[in-house]
């Protein structure tokens, strides 16, 4: 088969354009019913149930997706099995949003008696304002299009763009009206990078203890070295006689320093340490670290706790290890 690339390109900037249309002209429509459509759902006293058929399905998996990671409660249930025991899944103080095109498929309506007999509150979200479903619906949410970005009109396009387009904004604006954070969306995503630059703590990843290379002023760099060498840090610190935090001795100030290593026995360690060095408290997140390394260009940093008192340390490489880099 014989490639056309400016056919294909120009294909796509039509689809593209078509689609881009079509959620622009929803915008401009936009109103009171989605304000009683967030309404309903922020009153909801349990779960929002998301349900569709065929390619309104898929994005209703992800519309429901959406919103659990947001703030709002929500699963997801097809509706042929629903007719036949998932309808159980659903109870009385939920809330049911149902997303088809065309406002009349099948499987949907047959769920409408039941929903009716539970009195759960339904959301439509249709492309025909007098289709069945908007017409059961407690809530009716336009998602029409001039036409599908598919040339033979019937592949869902840009119908099923406009879908997702709303049902994204109908997440963020429910965020933005129950004060989601950052923090609350990384409590749902734990596993995620972002949610581990969101909830690990400096105390969650730092050396203490045995594990933490210290050394106190007027030893010397014989004894730092080994100090070093044994944590495996590529740093030491240096403390006074009241174990208060004086200076950090890192890899970088031994090579910086090599004149003053020939006598390594005997030379204090006060000739080669950075006083006041950078510390972080225990208590901030880990990427609070990562932003204080990279922006003073070291490779590791010093932890302190209540009163300044050095509680631990951690270098770049537990940070990469932990993913919050």
């Amino acid at each position: 088969m014989k490639i056309n690339a400016r056919r294909l390109l120009d294909t796509a900037t039509e689809v593209l354009d078509t689609e881009a249309t079509a959620i622009r002209a929803m915008s401009d429509r936009i109103g009171e019913e989605f304000v009683s459509a967030c309404r309903l759902i922020l009153e909801c006293r349990s779960h929002l149930v998301v349900t569709g058929m065929g390619k309104s399905g898929h994005i209703g998996h992800k519309l429901a997706a959406t919103l659990a990671s947001t703030g709002t409660p929500a699963f997801f249930v097809h509706p042929a099995e629903a007719s036949h025991g998932d309808l159980g899944m659903i109870g009385e103080h939920n809330l049911v949003l149902a997303l088809s095109n065309s406002g009349e498929t099948e499987e949907l309506l047959r769920l409408l008696p039941g929903l009716k007999r539970l009195g759960v509150g339904l959301i439509a979200m249709t492309g025909n304002p007098d289709s069945t479903l908007a017409q059961h619906s407690d809530v009716h949410l336009d998602t029409s299009v001039d036409r599908e970005a598919c040339p033979l009109g019937l592949a869902p396009t840009a119908s099923t763009s406009v879908q997702l387009a709303l049902g994204d904004a109908l997440a963020i604006a429910l965020l933005d009206a129950r004060g989601f954070t950052a923090d609350d969306f990384a409590r749902s995503h734990p596993a995620g990078s972002l949610g581990r630059r969101l909830l690990l703590r400096i105390s969650d990843l730092m050396h203490s203890g045995d594990d933490l290379p210290t050394i106190h002023s007027g030893e010397s760099i014989a004894e730092c070295i080994m100090q070093m060498t044994r944590g495996r840090l590529g740093l030491c610190a240096v403390l006074d006689t009241d174990d208060q935090l004086v200076g950090i001795v890192t890899d970088g100030d031994l090579r910086r320093h090599v004149d003053e290593l020939a006598d390594i026995r005997h030379t204090p360690v006060e000739r080669i340490m950075t006083a006041d060095p950078r510390t972080i408290g225990q208590d901030e997140l880990a990427a609070a670290a990562v932003e204080i390394m990279q922006n003073h260009r070291i490779q590791g940093v010093l932890v302190t706790g209540n009163g300044g008192r050095l509680v631990g340390a951690l270098n770049f490489q537990d940070l990469l290890q932990a993913g919050v880099v």
